[in-house]
């Protein structure tokens, strides 16, 4: 076959780098070239999974759906159950449309289907590596060019932005040096240890030439804690820094003292340690500890907090997804589920009514 005219696939085609001009995109890439000297190597926690979304009008485009940060593949068919279900119920704009979304929410519920299409848009189910960088000081911590809120919001009913929230996954958006370096450095990656299972590292080694191209997704931040064999999660991926330290505030304000026992768990939801500690009892002065940590913790950017024993830190996390000729890479076969498939929700209609059973 004559390939001198074909276009190039998307594995060989050059990636565009971009070099910033801007002042602020300027500070942000030198940030990015001193991190590599403060944290130049990299751990690979595992995979995460999210849904995205193709339509007639998106090219080689994919939209993200469901955020990339599912623990295994199942989290994000649920997800997508969820998704396709709503728009059945509130937005389809007549009964064939509706039709096809509860198809498409049938499958899910009695098969472990990745790639599902209801009318003109595809959704797939997303895989993506999550690692981070470490150094002499340990996991990296946030940039000083990380985004901050001028003014931090501790408000817990307050919410946060999702972490991939209008996310385009674009193969041929232009990247900074420092990305295209990474992308470059991340290309071959795939599992080696003896540690892995024979599945796992196959499957690894496979998707170097089925997906060949990788993809990186926004910098997210995890709460994690020091253990003797390295760094552990306490939460889940978050949008920015003080995101993250949200979350460890509401974990030693609210969350932990009820997992102690210390305030019961069906008291109102504005109680917590430091209202629990002033009202006094024979717990006071252990909710005060706890008080006293959320206090440290809202002093400033700190994002290495010790308390009781345990240091906990605020984890510059990061993703890489990646790409093949028909787009981004789905979950493997190694990849392992916590649950089967199920029915989330009642059934509806044609017209959108729940129909109740019995």
């Amino acid at each position: 076959m004559d390939r001198g005219n074909m276009e190039p696939g998307p594995a060989h085609r050059p990636t565009v780098v971009r070099v910033p001009v801007e002042p602020v995109e300027a500070a942000v890439e030198a940030d990015a070239v001193d991190a590599i000297t403060r944290a130049g190597n990299l751990v690979v926690r595992g995979p995460l999974f999210g849904v995205a979304a193709q339509g007639p009008d998106d090219g080689r485009r994919w939209r993200v759906v469901i955020a990339v940060g599912g623990a295994c593949p199942q989290y994000a068919r649920d997800s997508l159950n969820s998704l396709l279900w709503f728009r059945a119920k509130d937005d389809a704009r007549d009964r064939a449309e509706r039709r096809a979304l509860l198809a498409a929410v049938a499958r899910l519920e009695s098969e472990r289907v990745d790639d599902v299409t209801v009318g003109t848009t595809r959704y797939r189910v997303v895989r993506a590596e999550e690692y981070a960088g470490t150094g002499p000081d340990g996991m990296e911590q946030p940039r000083p060019t990380d985004p901050e809120p001028p003014v931090p919001d501790w408000d817990r009913r307050a919410k946060e932005p999702g972490i991939d929230d209008d996310l385009v996954l674009d193969p041929e958006a232009p990247v900074t040096p420092t990305q295209a370096l990474e992308q470059l450095a991340l290309r071959n990656l795939c599992y080696t240890g003896q540690r892995f299972p024979d599945d796992v590292r196959s499957d690894s080694r496979r998707a170097l030439d089925t997906h060949p191209r990788v993809l990186l997704l926004p910098t997210t931040f995890t709460v994690v804690e020091r253990s003797d064999r390295g760094w552990k999660p306490v939460s889940g991926p978050h949008v920015s820094a003080h995101a993250a330290r949200k979350s460890l505030d509401f974990c030693l304000t609210w969350a932990w003292p009820r997992m102690h026992g210390l305030i019961p768990v069906d008291t109102n939801f504005e109680a917590d340690a430091r209202s629990a500690a002033k009202a006094g009892g024979p717990d006071a002065e252990e909710l005060a500890g706890f008080a006293e940590a959320a206090d440290r913790l809202r002093a400033g950017r700190v994002n290495r907090l010790e308390f009781e024993g345990t240091v906990y830190q605020i984890g510059r996390t990061r993703r890489l997804l990646r790409w093949g000729p028909d787009g981004p890479e789905g979950p493997r076969p190694s990849d392992t589920d916590s649950h089967d498939p199920e029915r989330i929700h009642p059934v509806l209609d044609e017209d959108g009514n729940v129909v109740r059973d019995g």
